[in-house]
């Protein structure tokens, strides 16, 4: 067993986007694809750690402490962007996409309750391999498959759970390229003037050059902190009763208030550069660890027919993405975008769907409404629904 601690593992993380930077720029299919850099360069070290494990016994692991705290500070970043001005102006995109959303749930949970049930396992299973850990992601498949061991008697359903929120991970971040390549040539993208005419704002174009300050770095830092602190005093303060809710979404809640708390007092203005140039270092950092720290024998070990199972949830996220989300989102660039950013969060997380747009609007230009109503809905709003869905199954007479 070989160990990294804190500043090793943050080493490690710095030479995978470096490394993912370079596969990108110089392998023809990931760029044609629009494979995120820190997705590319993890899977790559993951595979490479699994063979050195196979081979050697070698096994290498990674300190994960800063990868929680790097989360935060992503979701935290995301709650400072929200303008409601914005968000008002984009009220009726971020309805339509939350019922878009909450029709996934549904059908990821038919699907898995559907296929475990032709394949003779238990109903239970296949809610597990639904949108409990594919849309709800590592916390809520922890949560979950606690009480399906205790509750519904299912074996080993935590690590089940566990191992069905990690391969929704790596390939939410694998499918979001080749979907969005697929409608983008169904549509008419922006163009250099477009690009040139129309600034990015907050995640859109990460590799973007900004003018900033070290004063208004630490302003924004101070801000950080803050959501970060009182998000976490939230979330123990609602932790137990019917308000429950994860810390990364009193984090962003938060930090929502807290911008607009600022903008509506004209006490201080909250930089967008700053926060976006932070939140995007966060997340970057965020994806490299925990892609690089993926143990991919986990994944080795599912039984075959839950590989079947999560096969066809793969198959069917990218149908949906292609047949629903972008027709329903209005069949056009922003719609192409959020496709993308659907199959991110759809089958892994808010972060993965946040890397997927960005590799797409790298490359094409541009999309503000995919960048305001996905990380609401995505941090915020899917957690809610998803768990009025999850109970709605579990209501059913043969479960």
């Amino acid at each position: 067993m070989i160990k990294f601690d804190a500043y090793a593992t943050l080493v490690a993380a710095t030479m995978v986007l470096l490394f993912g930077r370079f596969l990108v720029n110089r392998i023809y299919f990931l760029r044609t694809f629009n494979i995120p850099k820190p997705v590319a360069g993890g899977l790559v070290i993951a595979l490479l750690l699994l063979l050195l494990r196979t081979f050697t016994s070698i096994e290498v692991q990674f300190d994960n402490g800063m990868q929680t705290s790097l989360m935060l500070c992503f979701f935290a970043s995301i709650g400072l962007s929200a303008d409601l001005g914005s968000l008002k102006r984009g009220g009726k995109a971020v309805a339509i996409f939350l019922c878009v959303v909450a029709g996934l749930l549904v059908v990821q949970n038919s699907l898995g309750v559907g296929l475990a049930t032709l394949l003779g396992l238990d109903p239970h299973m296949g809610l597990l391999a639904g949108s409990i850990t594919l849309s709800g992601g590592h916390g809520t498949g922890a949560a979950w498959g606690a009480i399906f061991t205790e509750k519904y008697g299912v074996h080993s359903a935590a690590e089940l759970a566990i191992a069905c929120a990690t391969f929704g991970l790596v390939l939410g971040g694998l499918i979001g390229g080749p979907v969005a390549r697929y409608l983008v040539k169904q549509v008419q993208v922006p163009g250099e003037e477009h690009n040139r005419d129309d600034d990015p704002k907050g995640f859109e174009m990460p590799d973007m050059e900004r003018q900033i300050t070290t004063f208004s770095v630490i302003e924004t830092l101070a801000l950080l902190a803050i959501s970060l602190k009182v998000g976490e005093l939230l979330a123990f303060l609602l932790k137990g009763s019917w308000l429950e809710l994860p810390g990364f979404v009193c984090v962003l809640f938060v930090g929502v208030i807290l911008r607009n708390l600022l903008t509506h007092l004209n006490w201080h203005e909250v930089s967008d550069r700053e926060v976006s140039l932070l939140g995007n270092v966060s997340l970057s950092l965020f994806l490299a660890m925990a892609l690089m720290s993926l143990r991919l024998w986990d994944l080795a070990s599912l039984a075959l027919p839950i590989f079947v199972l999560l096969a066809a949830q793969t198959v069917g996220m990218a149908l949906y993405a292609i047949f629903v989300t972008f027709r329903v989102m209005g069949r056009n660039y922003d719609a192409a975008v959020l496709a993308a950013g659907h199959c991110g969060f759809g089958l892994g997380a808010t972060p993965t769907a946040i890397a997927n747009m960005q590799a797409v609007t790298m490359r094409f230009g541009p999309s503000h409404l995919a960048f305001l109503v996905v990380p609401m809905v995505g941090a915020f709003f899917i957690d809610i629904i998803n768990a009025m869905v999850i109970k709605l199954f579990l209501a059913l007479p043969f479960l």
